[in-house]
């Protein structure tokens, strides 16, 4: 069938991977990198109360959140500084310019685009001034406006009815976290897992859209 849409995570594919910064300052720690996972994230392949997950559905402001999560770090037995940890998504050597030449290849087919992302109210500004999302977008779906987040069917569904997508399987999903892009093939769209070389996932996106129309 002919794509309609490309859905967008935004940290991890226009951005550097929250999670490898979580696991690079868990070493600078001397903690294992799961276990700094797991407190700070919980298990991000479920939509629970989990401090994290209430902060990204907009439930909780950005400095209670973080004052639960170093609570819970110094019950660990180590000291958790939001500032150090996300100081690791700054930058990297990968050129994620690509990326947004990507959604411009995209959107010259005519195929709709929108970012689906799990993010935090108080970073709104500052994540949309990273991209020209006006330019680049037909909708943003953002769980902290949205009161849902990926992996929840919802959130999907939204983007897709937003989009005027006319059935899942017209639609492709890009992500960092393979968890919800098990979730997105659940629901019977096509899902790319965007690993550290941004590059490798688009080839695999174009070769998708490269497909001839079936239906």
């Amino acid at each position: 069938m002919a794509i309609e849409a490309v859905l967008w995570d935004y940290g991890g594919v226009f951005t550097p991977s929250p999670f490898a910064a979580a696991s690079a300052y868990a070493t600078t720690l001397g903690v294992e990198p799961d276990v700094l996972i797991e407190i700070v994230f919980g298990a991000y392949d479920s939509d629970s109360d989990h401090v994290w997950h209430r902060l990204e559905r907009g439930e909780l402001p950005f400095p209670h959140a973080l004052a639960e999560i170093a609570a819970a770090a110094q019950a660990a037995g180590f000291r958790f500084e939001a500032a150090e940890m996300f100081a690791g998504m700054r930058g990297d050597d990968v050129d994620r310019t690509v990326v947004v030449e990507a959604v411009r290849g995209v959107r010259a087919r005519g195929i709709r685009t929108a970012i689906v992302t799990n993010n935090i109210r108080e970073y709104g500004d500052a994540w949309r001034g990273q991209l020209a999302v006006d330019e680049l977008f037909d909708a943003i779906v953002d769980s902290s406006h949205e009161g849902v987040r990926k992996p929840n069917p919802v959130i999907y569904h939204t983007a897709l009815e937003r989009l005027g997508v006319s059935h899942p399987s017209r639609a492709v999903f890009l992500d960092d976290f393979e968890g919800n892009v098990t979730a997105a093939r659940n629901l019977g769209m096509h899902g790319i897992v965007v690993g550290p070389d941004p590059r490798v996932a688009l080839d695999a996106l174009v070769a998708l859209l490269d497909q001839p129309d079936e239906a």
